[in-house]
């Protein structure tokens, strides 16, 4: 492979109806961050009035980061249109530590989990047993994307 500074970089958008409601779920989904202005930029409001956008557009998007720069940043775009079907794409949110680890503490920090993510609004869909073990739990996020806890 060529030099990893050619390599594109991610990022993970979410269409959606409150951006910033958005935001806070999957910043406590994932232990991300709200994104700092760009680069130059004191503050987002800087940037918004320096780009002239309209007060009332400023909340039509909002981003997260990874505190240790590992993981994508994710943007949250509002749009006008609701979400009509199943995603193509979900994410998982892996912290039972892998088939490796004790099935009763992978249950338990699942269920940690879980309950940590119904408090910020999201709902159950399945909880996935396999052979007599809890394997994942289906949930949707606030806006009804679907995502596993694994």
């Amino acid at each position: 492979m060529e030099n990893d500074a050619a390599a594109p970089q991610i990022g993970l958008t979410f269409d959606c109806a409150d951006a910033r409601g958005q935001a806070r779920f999957w910043a406590i989904a994932l232990g991300y961050v709200p994104a700092p202005p760009p680069e130059g930029w004191q503050t987002w409001e800087g940037f918004f009035g320096d780009h002239d956008v309209p007060p009332e557009e400023r909340d039509d998007g909002a981003a997260i980061c990874d505190p240790g720069a590992r993981r994508p940043t994710i943007t949250f775009l509002r749009v006008p249109e609701p979400k009509r079907a199943k995603n193509r794409l979900h994410l998982d949110v892996k912290v039972s530590g892998g088939r490796h680890v004790d099935p009763e503490q992978r249950a338990q920090r699942m269920e940690g989990k879980v309950a940590e993510l119904l408090a910020a609004g999201a709902t159950v869909q399945v909880r996935d047993v396999l052979r007599g073990r809890l394997d994942h739990v289906v949930m949707q996020d606030p806006e009804g994307n679907e995502f596993c806890v694994a």
